[in-house]
Formats: C-alpha cells, structure tokens, sequence
C-alpha cells in the first residue's frame, strides 16, 4: 500500500493498480507499473511504462478532484505559457477501489528547489519568477463562464475572503506550538496574522476568477531551469486567486519575487493576503509533521520566508 497519509486512507498498492490497468486498460497490460516517490497527499502516483502517469484518490470523495481536472484543463490549458496534464482517461470505480481514477500523459521535468531565507539570491530565479507571474496573470484573465459560476464543485476555502480562515488560522499556530520545538517564530507568526487581518477587505469576496489553489513545488516542474509544467488541478476553483501569490514565498528569493509581484501586477494589499495565505498553508503543516518531510521543510521555509519579509528576524 501506498503510504499512509490519512486515517481515512483508501488501501492502493502496486497489485492493486496492475488489476486496474489490465481490467481497464488492457493494450497496456505488458507496461509495468510502478510507485512514484513523490506521491502527494490527495492522489497516490504511479508510472506506468514510460509514457503515462496514473493518479488515484487516497481518500474517500477524491473522484470530484479527478472529474474536474478532466472536465476543466481542457478549457483552461491551451491559454497557460508552460504544459499542463494531459487527461488520457478516467475511470469508473473497480477491483474494490471505491474511486474514479485517472491516467495522464508524463511530463519530464524537476520539481523547483524551495529557497529559504538564507539562500543565495540567484539572478536565474528571475526567470522562474516571469513563468510563474504569467501562469497567475493568465489563469486570472481566462474567463469564467456561466456553467463554472454555477458549478459548487469549482468552489473551494482557498478562495474565500482571508477571514474566512482566521480561526483554523489560530488553530494550527497552537498545534504546531504543541508540537514543541517548532521550526520559525509562532509569536511572530501570530503577529503577522493579526496584521493581515487588518487589512482592508478582508471579509470581502472578490470577482470570481480562476485559480490553481496549490501552486507550489509540488506541483511545478522545470526543465533547463524554465518552468516546463504545472500540474495537478484537483484544486481549480473560482474566486480570489490571491493565494495563488503563496508560490512566491517557497520558491524566490527578494530579488525573484519582486519581479514575480510586478509581472503579476497586483496591489498593495492583495500582495499581503497572499503573504497572509502563505503564512496560514505554512502552519498547517503540523497534519504531515512525521509523514512527509519534504512538504514539512517546504512550509517550514514558506514559514521563515514570510517572517523574514515581514521584517522579524529569523
């Protein structure tokens, strides 16, 4: 079985997914299947042969985030500078595995290297920072049509007002306090928080707009040092794409991120929400504290990072 992430986790493990494909997809069946290392937290990973990428829901109610990304890409993709998935097929429930699963196209490629506050500022991050600063421009510009206003599956907690998340915010800083010796300042985490619930509008939803929801390492690959794809759309949705803006703080340094704030062309105050949605990803990270260490450095420094831009020492 794939590991464990979840109480609720559905059982999927090699055997598990060769049934799959020999069921389903049965010209494939000489592909061998194996496990991807990087497994995410809502879909297990696995190649199979050279060319396709299966994705399988860990939890139960995971088969929305797989109809949607085949539902949606295609109106979205053609319009992003960098590739996205390519939807093969997806899959009705079977072998006792209780949701829809997904078969895409592999796409070569690195995922970004996380810089943390006392990375050496690297010129080259600059042009990491124009890809990204194009991918949330474009994303915010595609028009919405009606079927996707009226559609809830395209609604989702990321993109609601920045108060919304203020009491899970508080939350998460006391669990990762109970944690003990936490890795940045949660006094001053606190702090940032109070400060970015002062800001203006934040109880206000704004015009609904695409976004990706979690653009982050994870979900980014590069090839040559340019941005080659974005992956994972599960959590599309519409409404403020502000935390869209958290990539910022886990891949630039000052220098790239300033030039990602003036490709992106947002203000003041919208800069500081997606600081704030930065700072509230980062203290949830206490659910995956001993089960993915990569994620955890990674929030560990979206963490530091924010505090640093803050102007607190760390």
């Amino acid at each position: 079985m794939a590991g464990a992430l979840h109480d609720d986790e559905i059982p999927i493990d090699t055997e598990l997914v060769r049934a799959l494909v020999d069921r389903s997809m049965p010209q494939y069946a000489d592909l061998p299947v194996r496990p991807l290392a990087s497994s995410g937290s809502t879909n297990a990973l696995f190649r199979l042969g050279k060319e396709l990428l299966i994705r399988l829901p860990r939890q139960p109610g995971g088969s929305a985030t797989i109809e949607k990304e085949a539902k949606w890409l295609p109106l979205l993709g053609p319009s992003l500078p960098v590739a996205v998935p390519e939807v093969v097929a997806v899959f009705a429930p079977d072998r006792g595995y209780p949701e829809r699963w997904s078969v895409v196209r592999w796409i070569d490629g690195a995922h970004p290297d996380v810089v943390g506050p006392e990375t050496p500022v690297d010129p080259r991050r600059g042009d990491l920072a124009r890809y990204l600063a194009e991918v949330v421009r474009v994303l915010g510009t595609v028009e919405v049509p009606e079927k996707a206003v009226e559609d809830p599956g395209l609604r989702w907690y990321r993109g609601e007002p920045l108060a919304t998340m203020d009491a899970l915010t508080r939350e998460n800083i006391e669990r990762c306090r109970a944690l003990g010796d936490f890795e940045f300042d949660l006094d001053a985490a606190e702090q940032v928080w109070d400060e970015a619930m002062r800001l203006p509008g934040v109880n206000e939803p704004g015009r609904p707009r695409w976004y990706h929801g979690d653009l982050a390492a994870e979900n980014l690959l590069v090839r040559d040092g340019s941005l080659a794809a974005v992956l994972d759309f599960g959590g599309l949705s519409i409404g403020d794409p502000a935390v869209d803006l958290v990539v910022a703080w886990e891949l630039l340094d000052p220098a790239a991120r300033e030039v990602f704030r003036r490709r992106v062309g947002v203000d003041e105050v919208t800069w500081l929400r997606g600081r704030a949605w930065a700072l509230s990803i980062a203290v949830m990270i206490w659910y995956y504290w001993t089960t993915m260490a990569a994620r955890r450095a990674s929030r560990v420094a979206v963490g530091r990072n924010v505090l640093a831009d803050a102007g607190y020492r760390v």
